[in-house]
């Protein structure tokens, strides 16, 4: 009978079970980006070169002033500031939306333990709007879609950045957009918008196009004491000055 009553209990036991070992268990991971440091929060990290160019152009996606980096793999404080030299020059000239947005980068390094500790300052010629309001085309052909809805949309300035740009024809097919819709909008008359490539020195990754379309009238400033001497065009001369020319008439 006991042997009964074990067994019993054993077949329970084992029912019981079924339910936890059919269960499907996982586990999630939290996500850690490799540009970050895990255990210090807003802290940047690289471990080489390139590592430095893309923390700076996340810094600069998000307009941020000021940020702390960890340097790892740098035998001395030589080698840091070589490297950080080169990765804000690059940064700055060389990429579209470094050469669009940044007015300057300045970095400062201290040894620590295992890495050195970099001190960023970034100064930008872009407001955190402008940065966010730049689009993304494929190619220079959607330029005109883009252009046509800048216009409706009354904005006096357009940044769209390209993913393709051809050195043989790009700019002819910015020209091309721009002709077109000027043209259909009845602005030919008026004064070319600038347009502006960035970088200036490599391939085009960003064009800005300035839509100010209010263009002030010529002005033409009257010589000093001109006007009243003359008077306006079509005004006839002042009456003290008719009196004089009868009185010399007839003294003569």
């Amino acid at each position: 009978m006991k042997k009964c009553c074990v067994l019993l209990m054993a077949l329970c036991l084992l029912a019981g079970c079924a339910p936890l070992l059919e269960r499907e268990y996982s586990t999630v991971e939290p996500h850690s980006s490799k540009f970050w440091e895990s255990e210090a929060a807003g802290t940047l990290r690289a471990e080489n070169y390139q590592d430095i160019v893309n923390d700076l152009l996340i810094l600069i996606g998000q307009h941020t002033e000021t940020a702390t980096l960890r340097l790892y793999n740098v035998d001395n404080k030589l080698q840091a500031a070589d490297l950080l030299e080169r990765a804000t020059v690059e940064v700055q000239q060389e990429t579209p939306m470094g050469a669009y947005a940044v007015e300057y980068i300045t970095s400062s390094s201290q040894a620590q333990r295992g890495y050195y500790e970099v001190e960023l300052q970034i100064s930008y010629r872009r407001t955190l709007e402008q940065i966010q309001a730049v689009v993304n085309a494929t190619s220079p052909e959607a330029l005109y879609a883009l252009l046509d809805t800048a216009l409706t949309e009354e904005r006096t300035e357009l940044a769209v950045r390209v993913g393709y740009w051809s050195p043989e024809n790009g700019q002819t097919q910015v020209e091309e957009a721009l002709a077109r819709v000027r043209e259909e909008r009845g602005l030919l008359e008026r004064p070319m918008w600038p347009v502006l490539y960035y970088p200036a020195g490599g391939p085009v990754g960003l064009i800005e196009f300035l839509l100010d379309q209010e263009v002030p009238p010529e002005e033409t400033e009257p010589v000093d004491g001109q006007a009243e001497l003359e008077g306006e065009p079509g005004e006839e001369p002042p009456e003290e000055s008719v009196e004089n020319e009868e009185k010399i008439g007839l003294e003569g």
